[in-house]
């Protein structure tokens, strides 16, 4: 059982590390493409500003949905049940 709960703990720290830093590494190829696109031509900057946002906010939320994944396994793992 401890053995178990160890495991979990590892997976659930490479988990939200690893979503983490997808994250980050998302957003910021994101926001670099955007000022690229944005300084190339300035006038389009005004309608990319909106599509950033949208795909910014969708990257993070892999990363909130990696959070609440391992909450549920942190709080109630269903891994144990198994072995009992």
């Amino acid at each position: 059982m401890a053995n178990v709960q160890s495991f979990t703990v590892i997976a659930i720290g490479l988990m939200i590390g690893l979503a983490g830093v997808g994250a980050a590494i998302g957003v910021a190829l994101v926001g670099a493409k955007f000022l690229e696109g944005a300084a190339r031509q300035p006038e389009s900057a005004a309608a990319l500003q909106p599509k950033l946002f949208l795909i910014a906010g969708l990257v993070d939320a892999i990363f909130i949905i990696a959070v609440g994944v391992g909450m549920f396994f942190a709080t109630g793992n269903p891994l144990l049940a198994a072995i009992k």
